[in-house]
């Protein structure tokens, strides 16, 4: 966004804002915003996701953007932030200082030691803890808003960079089978909240599984969601071409159309 652009944006909410302007934004605070900012990012990244047409991405790109500048003013206006600018400057030297690779003379060969630099530099930006506190600050900086797939898949990672986790991906896939063998034992014992316990501990496990292959399951999933959803609205096309009547189909016919459509893909 040129400077030109987000200063047409800020003269908006100047004026939204404003004597005359308007009654629910002026009652809007940063505690209120959290949410509406939270709703148009996941609209912007189901956008994305879609792969959708331009102009929709770019509106609720938009949307964000705007949201963030109306956060930003009322921050400002309540001594919360220096300012917007400042909050850019920041960043970009934030930014900079941790990517020695780029703007500095370090070198790196390997993911690995960047990432380890990576982790140092951050830990000097905290006065240099000492390990256990620098973990516990790890963990604490992860925002309980966060999808629960989303932030086992960061506890996972914010564990692993503190030295807690499997010493290979055989040993996690053990600790995976011996999870879904506990989830399976309580089949039995009628406990709703035992079942939920040991459920958690089966997915929280097979997040690990993923992230230790490169794999996020929020974004997996989401992908496997949509999937369902394509296959399952072309059985229902399919089955309205062919005259059938869905309510009368029985669960083997379904299953042998879903294997139609999906050999069809």
């Amino acid at each position: 966004m040129s400077q030109d652009s987000s200063h047409a944006v800020q003269e908006v909410i100047q004026t939204l804002l404003g004597p005359g302007g308007c009654p629910w934004d002026r009652e809007q605070t940063p505690q209120s915003l959290g949410d509406y900012l939270i709703e148009e990012t996941f609209e912007l990244v189901d956008a994305i996701r879609r792969e959708a047409a331009e102009h929709e991405i770019s509106e609720e790109l938009g949307d964000v953007f705007f949201l963030l500048f109306f956060l930003s003013r009322l921050l400002s206006d309540q001594n919360q932030i220096p300012g917007l600018q400042a909050v850019w400057e920041a960043s970009a030297q934030k930014m900079k200082s941790r990517h020695p690779h780029v703007f500095a003379d370090f070198e790196c060969s390997t993911r690995d030691e960047l990432h380890q630099k990576w982790e140092e530099m951050k830990r000097q930006e905290k006065g240099n803890v000492d390990a256990i506190e620098y973990a516990r600050s790890s963990l604490a900086s992860i925002p309980d808003s966060l999808p629960p797939l989303l932030r086992a898949y960061r506890l996972h990672a914010k564990a692993a960079k503190a030295g807690f986790t499997w010493n290979s991906d055989q040993d996690q896939e053990a600790a995976l089978d011996r999870e879904w063998i506990e989830w399976k034992q309580t089949r039995s014992e009628n406990d709703y909240d035992h079942e939920e316990d040991e459920f958690g501990d089966l997915l929280f496990s097979l997040v690990e599984y993923g992230r230790r292959r490169g794999i996020k399951a929020n974004a997996a999933l989401h992908r496997a969601n949509l999937k369902f959803i394509r296959r399952f609205e072309a059985m229902l096309d399919l089955a309205h071409k062919e005259g059938l009547d869905w309510a009368a189909m029985s669960m083997e016919d379904k299953d042998d159309m879903w294997k139609r459509v999906k050999k069809g893909e």
